[in-house]
């Protein structure tokens, strides 16, 4: 016992984790909660609970109103409490054990002898004397026993410094203050004085500081030197050991602000390290910075104050002498060690959400995107949008490490879309020959000052550049919105035919570790940001609205210089449009699809689309394979977790993502509650036809017809005659529905309609989305108070729209969600139809089954189905119906893609009259005459 086999701390360790890992029984669990859950909620928890505890990735579907948010948050925390319990437990146990081992092999070296005398030879190399096994057995011992007891003192640290955040903020703050107004006015008297010292030469000393800014910064690559850590030498401290946690990502900043809120008011809010990312256009504080609006600016221009900081220490560490005085240039005053220190440590100490951290960071004059992203080590739950964490890059900069961790992901429905989009790039042809005609110009203005490394990058894009226009089929050298192209459509290729196709293996960039070089070049110098300061200094160079005759590069370049000519004025701004944010660099779109290029042949096509002009023609890289990013995160993650109010048809998750990822089916388990309602609060109902024996069947070939537009207008006429409230009817298109509206209204339907509800339609516009929501709630308000003819409100809404997706048409609001016909995607879409190709290809067949490319656009479809049609029933006493309008509803295998709590509640009715009868019935029970 006293002596263990070589490598007895691995087995130690392994014995540590395995009794940490180990199952109780569910009973056993405690789960805190704010209230009284549901018996669905205990189901959640207990079964969310197993799944982090064994390690396996979890479909979970909760449908909205059944308190989904707090189910994470008590399960998960509640299985995060006990792993860390458990594991304390047991390294208090074997760090006993240890220190006692070591303790009995001092006096009892004969003994210990003797046992590893009986250790078999195999078990350790061939001719090893029995000494230097029992050395280096012992080595390994206290090895493991001062790690542990190294663990433990950091961990009582950090627990003793977070206790004395509390006490200590406010003095630190009072300090910090006193000294910045020091530093503040000290520098304004340096700046007076040197601004007196200057003389009439300080204005020229501006313009050429202005200059050097623009001016590409000596270029070496990765492999010529390290790259830079992002932090200053005395914040190595900064890199701490991570401790196991939970990564929560979900879709919006307004979603993830609400799971923050939820966090606060559970049981947990009071002693759980939670740290909310953010972009930098969310967090950042520095309003000169801020201003730019565009993500790609504000990104860069960070980036480059960051490094200009670095520069600055470098070189007074060096203290060369300078030839001529320079004005320093522009650093960040919110990115500081001792100011970030404080930040962080604040931030871990109370749960806080965007805008808390925001208005923290301003007041303790420290930047939240670094502040918050120092303290995710010793974070338990990091909140973060999903873009942060889906892409392997941004993870890396975020400093996300995932490995042994857990993540969840939430509203997941549209997560392989979301995997798909983040990884796919479009570049206009516009954009490719505005970019060429800027990155022309600016070598002819600063080639003689650039380096001959910098030169050799530049001149490799503007032949990307060109060869890119060239395959559109167009002229570097001509104007793109003046330029007809001679052949226009559609074609596809796989990434190694278009490079060929581009004959960009001129340059040796066919292969894929070149074509990273170029767009790592692009990424580390910051050509494009400089580039932008370009432009922006001396005037853009083609305007993408107007068409005008193309000057030379450098005639174009001298004609900007000239001060007596005013630029066009830009177009006017549609009344209620938002204010258009500043464009970022075209070089910008074009660096995304550069690395897009680096992806794996056989996962991803460039999509060669020709639009008559060049300036409406585009190339886009399609990802088809979304398990390759994905993959890493199932591979270094303890556990994860896919969650939503619908994740129907699960079989997407399965085929595309997960088993593609190189996922066991074993490892895979799916959990669907039912509703928090009683089983009497929500009629769905398909039907199969309508008033005068239509049959609803949508298809494209007959929903345009008029006795189908017409009979439509009639089952809503009916419908709304019993429904009290707010009625809200999807179509499949905004075309679609402006055929239809149209058609009402030249055969009287619409005014029919309008004597029982008042008619909105869904706005195109985002921004006008809030006004009409608005109006359509006061409208069912008044009516419900008033009484009279007019009951209430229709909404026509589309599938996929603005009304489709987090949008809560609860009680009387929604009384009833109308489907017409099956939404469908555009079959004849090049990228659909490739897409089903390689599913077709890939996938395999189950007999019996339908083939997956065409299980793809069913699933698309029901997807989109559920989503609108789970707006209507938000929380236990809220009733409503729902009327599938297409006797394909009525199919068995779309049937089974309907949420469980829906589809076990379907009644299908064959003749609208008896869908009616039950539409009466049910309305009037729960509401009352109507």
């Amino acid at each position: 016992m006293l002596c263990a086999p070589h490598g007895v701390s691995d087995v130690l360790l392994t014995t540590v984790l395995t009794m940490a890992n180990k199952t109780p029984e569910v009973g056993d669990i405690h789960f805190p909660f704010p209230f009284t859950p549901y018996s669905i909620q205990k189901d959640f928890m207990a079964e969310l609970y197993q799944v982090l505890e064994a390690g396996k990735i979890g479909i979970f579907e909760s449908p909205t109103g059944t308190g989904k948010s707090l189910s994470l948050i008590c399960g998960a925390l509640s299985w995060l409490r006990d792993f860390e319990e458990k594991k304390r437990q047991q390294e208090a146990r074997l760090l006993e054990t240890g220190t006692l081992l070591l303790n009995v092999g001092k006096d009892q070296p004969s003994s210990l002898s003797s046992s590893c005398q009986e250790t078999p030879d195999i078990l350790r190399p061939a001719g090893e004397p029995d000494w230097v096994a029992q050395f280096v057995q012992k080595k390994e011992e206290r090895d493991l026993v001062d790690r542990l007891q190294e663990e433990r003192v950091r961990r009582r640290k950090r627990e003793e410094r977070l206790r004395q955040i509390r006490h200590n903020a406010q003095l630190k703050h009072a300090a910090k203050r006193v000294r910045q107004e020091e530093e503040e006015t000290e520098r304004l008297l340096r700046l007076s004085r040197e601004m007196l010292a200057g003389g009439p030469g300080a204005e020229q000393l501006e313009q050429l500081t202005g200059e050097e800014e623009l001016v590409l910064a000596e270029y070496e690559s990765d492999e010529e030197k390290g790259t830079a850590s992002g932090v200053d030498k005395d914040e190595d401290d900064l890199e701490e050991e991570h401790v196991t946690k939970i990564y929560y990502c979900s879709r919006t900043h307004s979603q993830l602000a609400q799971f923050v809120h939820e966090v606060q008011k559970s049981p947990f809010g009071k002693d759980t390290r939670l740290v909310s990312l953010g972009s930098r256009q969310n967090l950042c504080v520095n309003e000169d910075v801020r201003h730019l609006g565009s993500v790609q600016l504000i990104n860069d221009r960070c980036v480059e104050m960051q490094r200009n900081k670095h520069e600055r220490k470098s070189e007074a560490e060096e203290e060369k002498p300078k030839k001529r005085r320079q004005e320093p240039r522009a650093t960040c005053p919110f990115y500081n060690y001792e100011q970030l220190q404080l930040l962080r440590d604040e931030v871990l100490v109370e749960v806080k959400d965007i805008e808390q951290l925001v208005t923290l960071g301003k007041e303790a004059h420290a930047c939240p995107y670094y502040g918050s992203r120092f303290a995710i080590p010793a974070a338990q739950l990091v909140v973060l949008p999903y873009q942060m964490l889906l892409h392997a890059a941004t993870r890396q900069a975020a400093g996300i490490q995932l490995q042994g961790q857990v993540v969840v992901i939430d509203e997941a429905h549209n997560l392989i879309d979301t995997i798909t989009g983040i990884h796919s790039a479009e570049v206009s042809g516009s954009q490719l020959c505005q970019a060429h005609s800027q990155l022309l110009q600016y070598m002819e203005r600063y080639g003689r000052r650039l380096k001959a490394k910098n030169l050799m990058y530049i001149k490799q894009i503007l032949y990307l550049l060109e060869k890119f226009v060239t395959v559109l089929g167009g002229n570097i050298k001509q104007n793109p919105h003046s330029q007809r192209l001679s052949r226009t459509g559609t074609e596809l290729k796989t990434i190694n035919d278009f490079l060929f196709l581009s004959q960009i293996d001129n340059i040796n960039l066919f292969k894929p570790g070149l074509v990273l070089q170029v767009q790592r070049y692009c990424e580390k110098s910051m050509v494009s940001r400089k580039l932008f300061g370009f432009t922006e200094k001396y005037g853009a160079v083609l305007a993408p609205s107007r068409e005008q005759p193309r000057l030379a590069g450098f005639q174009q370049f001298l004609q900007s210089l000239q001060p007596e000519v005013t630029k066009t004025p830009a177009a006017p701004v549609e009344e209620g449009e938002a204010r258009v944010l500043r464009p970022s660099s075209p070089l910008m779109h074009i660096e995304g699809f550069l690395a897009a290029l680096t992806t794996a042949n056989q996962d991803g096509r460039v999509i060669l689309s020709r639009q008559g002009s060049l300036s409406q023609s585009s190339l886009k890289f399609l990802l088809l394979n979304p398990a390759v990013p994905f993959a890493q995160v199932v591979k270094e993650c303890r556990a994860v977790v896919i969650a939503g109010g619908t994740m129907q048809p699960v079989s997407d998750f399965r085929e595309q993502l997960l088993a593609c990822a190189g996922v066991d089916a074993e490892r895979v388990v799916e959990f669907s509650c039912g509703h928090v309602i009683p089983p009497d609060n929500i009629l769905p109902l398909v039907v199969c036809s309508g008033p005068s024996n239509q049959q609803l069947e949508f298809t494209y070939q007959q929903r345009e017809l008029p006795q189908m537009m017409t009979e439509t207008g009639r089952i809503l006429c009916n419908l709304c005659n019993v429904v009290p409230g707010g009625v809200v009817c999807f179509f499949p298109s905004y075309e679609y529905q402006r055929q239809v509206h149209a058609h009402w209204d030249k055969s009287g339907l619409l005014a029919r309609l309008a004597v029982r509800k008042k008619i909105f339609q869904e706005p195109k516009r985002a921004n006008q989305v809030e006004q009409v929501l608005l109006e359509y709630s006061k409208c069912i308000q008044c009516c419900g108070q008033v009484g009279g003819t007019m009951t209430g409100a229709l909404l026509l809404s589309v599938v996929g729209g603005k009304m489709s997706e987090g949008i809560n048409f609860s009680d009387n609001l929604g009384r009833c969600v109308v489907m017409v016909g099956m939404p469908y995607p555009n079959i004849k879409s090049p990228e659909l139809q490739e897409k089903m190709a390689y599913l077709d290809q890939t996938l395999p067949r189950t007999p019996g089954q339908v083939p997956p490319g065409k299980a793809l656009v069913e699933n698309l479809c029901m997807k989109a189905v559920n989503q609108s049609i789970g707006r209507a029933i938000r929380h236990q006493k809220d009733f409503a119906s729902i009327v599938l309008l297409d006797q394909r509803y009525a199919r068995p295998p779309i049937l089974a893609k309907l949420p469980a709590w829906i589809r076990d509640r379907v009644e299908i009715k064959t003749t609208f009259g008896p869908a009616i009868a039950a539409m009466r019935k049910f309305h009037r029970e729960r509401s009352g005459p109507s």
